[in-house]
């Protein structure tokens, strides 16, 4: 029976298209009432061209006859199929209830609007086609060559002064890092992106495309700039396209080109301060943002075009799925698309670095979307991002192997890859033995730093650099003329009391002050012993036995030294410690007793086996051992105040003590990382245990 095709829609254009990779022609069918844009290949033009025959069966036999396709039957059906999903067939009489409830399915509920125009809306704001048709003509001098090479010039003579004044650059960076800085930069960032959007919209509009519509699209409710250039599609050179799609990074790499130029030649001052923000911006933003191809942004379109590759990313995806299946459970289905091998691995490697893109920059913004809002909504925004962006992919290729299974379950792969997830699995479930690895430092278990007294001039210096003294024996010997003459009017005093109390009895008026002569010789007796024990700090003795180390080198007989000047440090060279930090989570898997091993930062170090000594059952609130610092290359995050350091989290003190030393490995301090071996846990219960520790209390509970 011969079947009568459905007539396509009358005011439907056929416009010549590229041609593609494999060599074939391309149209693209132009649907002008919702301005879509449909890339076709060679058998469906030729399939479209034959449409008034009406008969699958004819239009298959024309087209074998006419060309060097091979066409069936179901190749047509195909081809309906296709004009009917996408609405380019005139409607059948009794049509309107169908298209009634495609409409409804792609509105969805009330709650499915709300969604989907929470992830993504459009908000048109300006209309700048008759605008951008009477400047386009006017700015040919920007799209010249002449214009090219001014450019090349000023960024390589940019470059050049920016390498020859780095110092001063970098420091202009950091000073920008305030929040006035910031609202500087997001000032820039807009000026930059309409910039960027105008250089879509020109250079489609100098290629004679309109350009409809430029406003503010929202994606997760953070804006960003478009500029509506659906028209490029018309445009039947490749290289037409490529540069259209171009336009907007090549717009910010002139203005950064320009800016970077700028800031090398102008006076400080406002314009040099403007100039150092468009280049910086700029280079950011286009490096970061817009030339990245894992998000549907310029970047994207450039490769796909370059590729000849549209909608990459959802052929990509589909491959790279397939790729994994079959890795899986070895099903033996086809491929969703032929490619040349090399050109397959690259597509399924970059559909991979999509998806882990895509995941965290989508938990950064649902982690934002958090932290902006109140509670209440910004959990309920971060349930919806989760659920949206990351859980539901999984949920639907899961619901793939559901429907597969009857297959899935016969492949012997399958049973393969079934146990190897069994054993990830218990590798999750089963204890392990924790090894904590932390910032830590080895130093000597006792040190003793001599520090100058106030007015002190050196006599003699006892000890040399690196010799080794018992206990008690005498350093180095200082001297103040302050506290000589503090002394001698001390003694002065003290002998006059002791005479006029010894002379009382023997003179009425004497005898009648003796009271308060004698409380006068106590506190002059109080005075000589304090001046005696200021004394003792101008002959420091050696508190324990060790190797004297870091004299200071202008120690010499009759030099002057100030008040708390580090002079010496005595070390004990018979036993080291190691000072470590843990957090909360962490220092619950230590106990006094475990073993553990400490690694020097640099090669030479020390290799030394260690058992926990003591852990402290409070917080520290500052950080003694500013080497671990972060400020100094350490590996704990502090900030300092006033000479002291802070811990930016709760971190407690670990002591560890040395099991075997060598060499002269005590008289030294080494930065290092000290492992050690905690309880055995469960790894899995670990991660699940921080995770609902977080849910907690973050809900208040």
């Amino acid at each position: 029976m011969k079947k009568v095709l459905p007539s396509l829609r009358e005011e439907l254009a056929l416009l010549p298209g590229p041609v593609l990779s494999d060599g074939q022609p391309s149209h693209t069918l132009h649907d002008p009432v919702r301005n879509q844009f449909f890339q076709i290949d060679w058998p469906s033009f030729e399939v479209l061209s034959r449409w008034h025959l009406g008969d699958p069966a004819a239009i298959a036999a024309a087209v074998s006859v006419e060309t060097t396709l091979q066409l069936q039957s179901a190749d047509v059906e195909e081809v309906v199929v296709f004009l009917r999903d996408n609405q380019l067939l005139r409607p059948q009489p009794g049509a309107a209830a169908d298209f009634a409830a495609r409409l409804q399915q792609r509105r969805g509920g009330r709650a499915q609007w709300l969604l989907h125009n929470y992830l993504f809306f459009r908000v048109p704001l300006v209309r700048p086609d008759a605008w951008l048709g009477r400047w386009a003509p006017r700015l040919g001098f920007f799209f010249s060559r002449q214009f090219l090479y001014l450019t090349l010039a000023a960024l390589g003579w940019g470059l050049i002064e920016v390498y020859r004044q780095w110092e001063q650059f970098t420091a202009t960076l950091v000073d920008t890092l305030s929040w006035s800085g910031l609202a500087s930069y997001g000032v820039t960032l807009i000026a930059v992106k309409v910039l960027h959007e105008l250089g879509h919209a020109l250079t489609a509009k100098r290629l004679g495309c309109k350009v409809p519509t430029m406003g503010v699209a929202f994606l997760v409710l953070w804006p960003v700039a478009y500029t509506d250039t659906n028209e490029v599609w018309k445009l039947t050179e490749r290289r037409q396209r490529l540069a259209v799609v171009g336009a907007g990074v090549l717009t910010e790499l002139i203005v950064a080109a320009w800016a970077t130029a700028a800031w090398a030649v102008l006076p400080e001052g406002t314009p040099k301060s403007l100039a150092f923000l468009l280049a910086t911006t700029t280079w950011i933003a286009t490096v970061a943002i817009n030339a990245s191809p894992f998000m549907r942004f310029d970047g994207y379109f450039l490769l796909s075009d370059w590729l000849e590759m549209p909608n990459l990313h959802s052929r990509a995806f589909a491959l790279a799925r397939w790729d994994m299946r079959e890795r899986l459970f070895a099903l033996g289905a086809p491929a969703p698309e032929h490619f040349p091998p090399a050109r397959r691995i690259g597509l399924i490697l970059f559909a991979y670095g999509t998806w882990i893109y895509r995941l965290t920059v989508f938990l950064g913004i649902a982690a934002l979307v958090y932290a902006f809002f109140i509670k209440a909504v910004g959990i309920l925004l971060f349930a919806i991002e989760m659920i949206w962006f990351v859980l539901l992919p999984f949920y639907r290729e899961l619901q793939v192997w559901g429907r597969m299974w009857p297959v899935i379950r016969r492949q012997p792969r399958a049973r393969r890859s079934g146990a190897i997830a069994l054993v990830l699995l218990l590798l999750l479930v089963i204890p392990w033995p924790t090894h904590l690895g932390t910032s830590a430092l080895l130093r000597p278990a006792e040190q003793f730093v001599v520090y100058a007294p106030p007015h002190a001039q050196v006599v003699s210096l006892l000890v040399a650099e690196g010799q080794r003294v018992e206990a008690g024996a005498v350093l180095l010997k200082l001297a103040s003329p302050d506290l000589t003459g503090r002394m001698q009017s001390a003694m002065a005093r003290l002998e006059r009391l002791r005479w006029q109390t010894t002379a009382a009895p023997f003179d009425s008026e004497q005898r009648a002050q003796w009271q308060v002569a004698q409380e006068q010789l106590s506190a002059a007796e109080a005075e000589v012993a304090a001046i005696h024990a200021d004394a003792i700090r101008y002959e420091p003795v050696a508190p324990f036995a060790g190797v004297l180390r870091d004299v200071a080198p202008d120690l010499q007989p009759g030099a002057w030294l100030s008040k708390q000047e580090p002079l010496a440090r005595l070390i004990a060279d018979h036993e080291v410690m190691v000072v470590a930090y843990l957090s909360e989570d962490e220092v619950n898997l230590v106990s006094v007793g475990d073993g553990a091993k400490f690694y020097a930062d640099t090669p030479e170090g020390p290799v030394i086996p260690l058992e926990v000594a003591a852990i402290d059952r409070d917080a520290s609130r500052t950080l003694p051992e500013p080497e671990l610092a972060n400020l100094f290359g350490g590996g704990i995050v502090a900030r300092e105040k006033n000479g002291q350091f802070y811990p930016e989290r709760p971190l407690y003190r670990v002591t560890l003590k040395a099991l075997s030393t060598r060499g002269s490995v005590a008289q030294h301090t080494w930065r290092g990382t000290a492992v050690i071996s905690g309880k055995w846990t469960v790894p899995g219960w670990r991660y699940l245990r921080g995770a609902l520790a977080v849910m907690r209390r973050e809900a208040g509970f």
